[in-house]
């Protein structure tokens, strides 16, 4: 422990964010990220838990004390190496993940937490500019082969494990880049693509094969994931996979959109937000989509209060819509939790996003009736208000009205994966549609020989962290399969 009353004489240190007039104009990350000294005195704040719930907190278990205090001493470069033991992609999680780890911080109890994320995002930033991340290859090969189907964080987390322990692994990605979710997504504005490029080079360096434009199975014929533009050109069937490698990988992720269907939703304008988002994105990195899905100096109707909707927030003030609002089912959340309650678990409380914070009218409660039309087209949404009652939503009577939409983005989440990958493999399912794989020792195993599931295909949409952590544990259980023993850590 660095500082041992460092915890009473510091207050907390928020990251700072560029002018909203500033940043809105363009599509480049705005977050300034601590300076050393200030990472310095946020890691005094860390008080050194007899029992450090930020450890369970966090999904990939990082050793979060001990990072703190080695940039408190001023030992970057073994704070890197702790951070990189239960991480492989701080520089993702230190940008997109929500730091379920600081509502677990002990200070959280009756404080300000301590400020992990921006000092996890201060050590990676700093070990790229030192020269510290390098390419880690094995010493010793295998001999065997893993086919890894879906380029996301689960897929490029379990590769880099399984290669750095001496297997031949090769990725299958669908679209033309690397990173999944995070490269179509997640907005360039919240996470550069930058940070992906310079791992799938370091993984490249350390064995791993890269084949995009690949889809294994068949296309899915139906849902958001059969829209998105530039479709694998080339295909490889399961069988295939089966003959030639010795255990394959699924992480495609969850991607069938979970739709509002209401009358009116056959209209033009109506969009899923994994229709309009990667749209943009491919934009940003210099290529042509034909036409592309614009809010620019339109009434924007964002469906679904989370964090897919905030990204249709952002996105849409940049394309300079008319105006933004954004719909939750829910009512609103208290602005603080009662932290004798919650504490160390993640509260449900009022949080506003960066987006947000750029513009948007924010509804609760409401719930969508009907999209109104005119000549095929989208101009308005019926909605009422609703109330949770007897265990189910009843509508307010008397709160009907309707609102101006040119364009409605859906981003209510996703459902279940594109089923013609498991079917293709022949996994059983869960009863959300899920590849049902087990996370006791031995488990991310399938039904199907030799076939694992991580990610989201396993448990369902969630967290960047929680797709790196079940990348990182399946690739431990693939490894103990072929070799019969492992030392990958769990």
């Amino acid at each position: 422990m660095g500082k041992v009353t460092g915890f009473l004489e510091f207050e907390r240190l928020e990251e700072g964010y560029e002018p909203v007039e500033k940043r809105v104009k363009n599509y480049k990350e705005f977050v300034i990220g601590l300076k050393p000294e200030e990472a310095k005195v946020q890691g005094a704040r860390c008080m050194d838990c007899g029992t450090p719930f930020c450890n369970n907190g966090c999904p990939v278990n990082n050793i979060i004390p001990d990072f703190n205090d080695l940039v408190y001493q001023g030992d970057w470069k073994n704070a890197i190496e702790v951070l990189h033991s239960t991480n492989n992609f701080p520089d993702f999680t230190g940008r997109v993940c929500p730091a379920p780890c600081e509502a677990a911080c002990v200070l959280n109890i009756n404080n300000d937490a301590v400020g992990i994320k921006s000092i996890e995002h201060a050590i990676i930033d700093r070990a790229w500019a030192e020269g510290w991340v390098k390419p880690q290859p094995a010493k010793v090969k295998t001999g065997k082969k893993v086919a890894v189907v879906g380029s996301g964080p689960a897929g490029m987390a379990a590769a880099q494990q399984l290669a750095r322990v001496g297997h031949d692994v090769t990725v299958f990605e669908k679209n033309d880049t690397i990173g999944g979710l995070l490269r179509f997504g997640i907005p360039d504005f919240k996470f550069d693509k930058s940070h992906i490029d310079k791992r799938v080079k370091q993984m490249e360096a350390e064995g791993v094969v890269f084949k995009t434009n690949t889809i294994v199975g068949e296309m899915p014929k139906s849902g958001a994931g059969s829209k998105v533009t530039n479709w694998a050109k080339d295909t490889v069937t399961p069988e295939q996979l089966n003959k030639d490698f010795d255990a394959v990988i699924l992480a495609g992720g969850s991607e069938h959109s979970r739709d509002l269907p209401v009358p009116g939703r056959d209209l033009a304008g109506i969009h899923f937000a994994m229709e309009f988002l990667p749209q943009q994105n491919r934009i940003n990195a210099g290529g042509k989509v034909k036409d592309q899905i614009m809010a620019t100096g339109k009434n924007v109707i964002v469906i679904g209060g989370g964090d897919t909707g905030s990204d249709c927030v952002g996105t849409s003030n940049r394309h300079g819509a008319k105006s933004v609002i954004q719909f939750e089912l829910m009512p609103q959340p208290p602005e603080q939790e009662n932290k004798e309650l919650t504490w160390p678990y993640w509260p449900i409380k009022l949080r506003t996003s960066s987006s947000h914070e750029e513009g948007c009218e924010r509804e609760f409660a409401i719930a969508t009736k009907e999209f109104i039309g005119e000549n095929g087209k989208v101009t308005a949404v019926k909605t009422v208000r609703v109330e949770f009652k007897n265990g189910k939503f009843e509508e307010v009577a008397g709160s009907e009205q309707i609102l101006k939409a040119d364009l409605v983005l859906l981003a209510m989440g996703f459902v279940n994966p594109v089923d013609t990958l498991l079917s293709g493999f022949g996994v059983e399912k869960d009863a959300r549609g899920n590849a049902k794989a087990s996370t006791d020792v031995g488990g991310y195993k399938t039904n199907a020989q030799k076939v694992f599931a991580a990610g989201d295909v396993r448990r369902g949409q969630s967290l960047v962290v929680w797709a790196i952590r079940e990348g990182r544990q399946a690739a431990r259980e693939v490894d103990a399969f072929l070799m019969g023993s492992t030392t990958l850590p769990r």
